[in-house]
């Protein structure tokens, strides 16, 4: 197997508009033809992925038993994943449950949401880490189920969106009239959702091992992280 550190930006495997540049492209260059064909051609090695704009780490398989035993560690949710988030508001209490199925957006095809009817279960576990005043958090997010775009949608659906959302925090949060300049430009204006992937941790696939990877958030999400804490 093999774990990196994905930048944001970079998609996972190409699909129409990302022919090029992805995460996949990049595994068959370093890896060589040995990847190919590792749990589909058009997939290989993917057991997981994160968004596009998502950084963070991700483990991917080399052989085919790497990868039926990773993916089934997935399916089941036999591993650990923590993600770091930055969103607006407080959420109260300061840790809890975030439940809701999750299933297309009757009105909005292209995003996912909290449904009644159709969806899939959904549940986040998170954590307050630091609080900015009022304005904003620091989050600790931990999955216990893997929907798409599940942090995203949880904390959108409880009043706490992401920073930097594009897809799910649609006006201007109330929450930026609590900072000061130039603190509410550079959080309004964050180019991408501010979550990264923090931890993966699961059983090596092969030897039966406890492995468990940390990666720090990358330098933009440090520099919004460093100009809230100003203003805390």
């Amino acid at each position: 197997l093999l774990v990196l550190n994905k930048p944001a930006g970079m998609v996972v495997h190409p699909a129409p508009g990302n022919p090029d540049g992805t995460l996949v492209n990049a595994l068959i260059a370093h890896c060589g033809d040995s990847l190919t064909g590792i749990g589909g051609e058009k997939r290989p090695g993917i057991v997981h992925r994160l968004d596009k704009d998502t950084s963070g780490v991700m483990v991917v398989a080399k052989t085919e038993l790497a990868h039926a035993r990773l993916s089934a560690a997935f399916a089941s949710r036999d591993l650990e994943r923590e993600y770091n988030a930055l969103c607006w508001g407080v959420p109260a209490p300061a840790s809890g449950d975030i439940q809701g199925d999750i299933g297309r957006d009757p009105r909005d095809r292209k995003r996912m949401a909290v449904v009644n009817r159709n969806g899939k279960h959904a549940l986040t576990h998170y954590r307050v880490l630091r609080a900015f005043g009022p304005a904003a958090a620091l989050l600790s997010c931990r999955l216990a189920t893997g929907r798409t775009h599940q942090i995203r949608v949880h904390l959108a659906h409880i009043g706490h969106p992401l920073i930097g959302d594009p897809v799910y925090l649609k006006r201007r949060p109330a929450a930026a009239k609590y900072l000061p300049e130039p603190a509410r430009t550079l959080a309004l204006d964050f180019p991408r959702q501010a979550l990264h992937a923090a931890v993966l941790g699961f059983t090596h696939p092969i030897t039966g091992e406890m492995l468990r990877f940390s990666v720090p958030p990358p330098e933009d999400f440090l520099a919004l992280e460093d100009a809230l804490l100003a203003c805390a």
